[in-house]
């Protein structure tokens, strides 16, 4: 009866724990909860190819890069692990995309477990929307979605690789470079160097960009998407009328993504066209799909399909830039978001133009939103500054290679110009805190601005006399 009354108070206690925590902690944690379980699986001797247990920090680095869906790695996961291990690291990669609030969600209603209001709440925010009113509906979406996708990407890679590899293993590599790909992970099977073997391949880096982009456009703009193109066939709308009968977010969304697509294959054809060891010399054909891949991986993908190491500056700034931009809202891409990022630039000009509002569309851009959009970028590009700094001073990096691998890590990107594997454990530590800021950061800061309550002070303060600029 004793003891029974002590394991009664700890539930009871740890139940009063949870209750208090706010989506704010328990989103984080979750991820943190996920990160420490994969790598206790991959401790295990049979995560490994030579069947010994996997040293902790290397275990913990890929566990993390897995579930924050970075790419970074420090053994070459084709050899390191064996099918076990492999699998393992699908796994993270697939509840790292999809967010573990929303894995949960689903095991919950997969065995009939009610979802109270407080989840409900909390699975609103962690998929970034406005309503609790069909959050539900809108994760079995969102669920669905991303298994038809993915599985439509392993069919088509299938007619590459299975030719190539043979049928069990073409189908293996097949449904892990399509999870891979639509979760923005970049971790792949083929070998230490990436794609680099389909350089001149449309086909296959054909797939890895629709893959790549359709997981970066974020869940509500596929949800848009859907619907509108259901009305469009119904009416027989003509392209434009459904582009314009989209929302003002999936207008931007589209706008934005073709943008930056675009500019960023332009500036890396220019900067690499004459560059030997990337992309020149090669066949026109093939410059032209290396530059377009370059700049949809540079955006959170973080496969590669050209030397990274060999990149010149031109197209190493252009990465700093893309990489810290990221995907988009409610996707499964990393970084601070088009939207964020496009906001700040717009509040900047709306204040040049002496517009008392941004506006979008003909929207106004709610002046909230706005400070929230400026203080995400402005702690992200903090956290990056202070990152790369530690990283030179504790692994004596230049500092080309380490904002390259700090943004890509903090971006959740997973390029790098192979330092990762050649940092010390210090080194490796930082690169695994930035994975797990970048995952869980722009998510906790978004929360913390529109949840977080401000108390009503009645106290007014007289305006003082500052001056900027």
């Amino acid at each position: 009866m004793h003891m029974n009354g002590i394991s009664g108070s700890n539930h009871n206690r740890l139940d009063r724990f949870v209750n208090r925590l706010s989506p704010l902690h328990i989103i984080p944690l979750s991820f943190l909860a996920a990160i420490l379980a994969g790598t206790f699986l991959l401790l295990l001797p049979w995560a490994s190819s030579a069947g010994k247990p996997t040293d902790f920090l290397t275990a913990a680095f890929t566990a993390t890069t897995s579930v924050c869906v970075t790419g970074l790695v420090v053994v070459d996961t084709y050899a390191h692990w064996s099918l076990f291990g492999q699998v393992v690291i699908l796994i993270l990669i697939q509840v790292g995309g999809l967010g573990i609030i929303t894995a949960i969600s689903l095991l919950m209603l997969i065995f009939h477990r009610k979802i109270s209001l407080k989840n409900r709440t909390l699975l609103r925010d962690a998929l970034n929307l406005d309503s609790v009113s069909g959050t539900l509906r809108f994760l079995l979406y969102v669920v669905r979605r991303t298994f038809l996708l993915e599985g439509i990407g392993a069919l088509f890679y299938a007619f590459s690789f299975v030719p190539a590899f043979g049928w069990g293993k073409g189908l293996w590599y097949s449904a892990f470079h399509a999870v891979s790909a639509f979760c923005n992970a970049g971790i792949d099977l083929l070998g230490p160097d990436s794609l680099t073997g389909y350089a001149s391949d449309w086909y296959v880096l054909g797939i890895t960009m629709m893959l790549i982009i359709t997981g970066g456009l974020g869940y509500v703009v596929l949800f848009d998407i859907r619907d509108t193109f259901r009305k469009g066939l119904r009416y027989r709308y003509q392209p434009r009328q459904m582009f314009s009968r989209l929302s003002e977010q999936s207008r931007l969304v589209l706008a934005l993504t073709f943008f930056l697509i675009l500019s960023g294959a332009v500036i890396i054809f220019f900067a690499e066209r004459t560059n030997p060891d990337t992309l020149g010399g090669k066949p026109f054909s093939t410059q032209l799909i290396g530059s377009l891949f370059q700049s949809v991986t540079f955006r959170t993908a973080g496969f590669a399909a050209i030397p990274q190491d060999k990149l010149t500056g031109v197209s190493c700034l252009a990465a700093y830039i893309l990489m810290f931009i990221g995907g988009s809202p409610t996707g499964t891409a990393g970084g601070v978001k088009t939207v964020t990022f496009f906001l700040v630039l717009l509040n900047s000009y709306s204040y040049i133009s002496n517009r008392d509002s941004a506006v979008i569309f003909k929207s106004r851009v709610a002046e909230e939103t706005m400070r929230k959009a400026a203080a995400i970028v402005f702690v992200s590009a903090a956290a990056t500054f202070l990152m790369t700094m530690a990283l030179m001073f504790i692994s004596s990096v230049s500092m080309e290679d380490g904002l390259f691998e700090i943004c890509s890590a903090i971006a959740t990107v997973g390029l790098t110009r192979g330092l990762t594997p050649t940092l010390n454990a210090g080194g490796k530590w930082i690169v695994i805190a930035a994975m797990y800021l970048g995952r869980i950061g722009p998510i906790s800061m978004a929360l913390f601005f529109s949840r977080m309550k401000q108390e009503n002070h009645m106290i007014r303060f007289a305006e003082g006399r500052f001056f900027v600029g």
